[in-house]
């Protein structure tokens, strides 16, 4: 599967990934995406996938959740997905903002590796582009289910392990 991916880096941190890392994740994760389910819906899998990662500090994740969420402070993955108004067709599947500060920090009160939790969040912010969510107990356990499945592939653990 080809991927279009665009990376901005807006703020410095030793513990941000490589574009490489990125790139391997982001591909790994709609590749199996793929496999699991046919296609990642709606997009086809033909087509090469457009997104864009940014990686952030506090002060422009906290805008943008107070902006788009209506909720107060920084968070650590933002998703915005893109649907191309009928009848055009685009393959762009939208942008995802992590604030890299904000990972770093829920990595080390996790217990958790700072990679780990950096790949759990590209994959998190990816299966929201592609329309799942965990507002309800049901969707919750689907989305961290997939999210399990897709960091065990890259071998990474199950992020919800050490905090359940």
């Amino acid at each position: 599967m080809q991927i279009d991916l665009e990376i901005q880096r807006t703020t410095e941190n030793s513990d941000i990934p490589t574009d490489a890392d990125l790139k391997h994740w982001v591909t790994s994760t709609l590749t199996t995406l793929n496999a699991l389910l046919g296609q990642c819906p709606p997009y086809d899998s033909t087509h090469p996938k457009e997104l864009l990662i940014r990686i952030v500090n506090i002060a422009e994740s906290a805008t943008l959740n107070a902006t788009y969420r209506h909720k107060i402070g920084a968070t650590n993955v933002l998703s915005f997905p893109f649907l191309a108004p009928k009848p055009l067709i685009s393959h762009l599947l939208g942008d995802i903002v992590i604030c890299a500060p904000l990972v770093t920090q829920e990595a080390l009160e996790q217990n958790k590796s700072v990679t780990a939790h950096w790949a759990h969040l590209v994959i998190h912010g990816i299966l929201h582009l592609l329309g799942y969510d965990h507002q309800t107990e049901v969707e919750a356990d689907i989305m961290e289910n997939l999210e399990r499945q897709l960091l065990a592939n890259l071998d990474f653990p199950d992020p919800y392990a050490a905090i359940t």
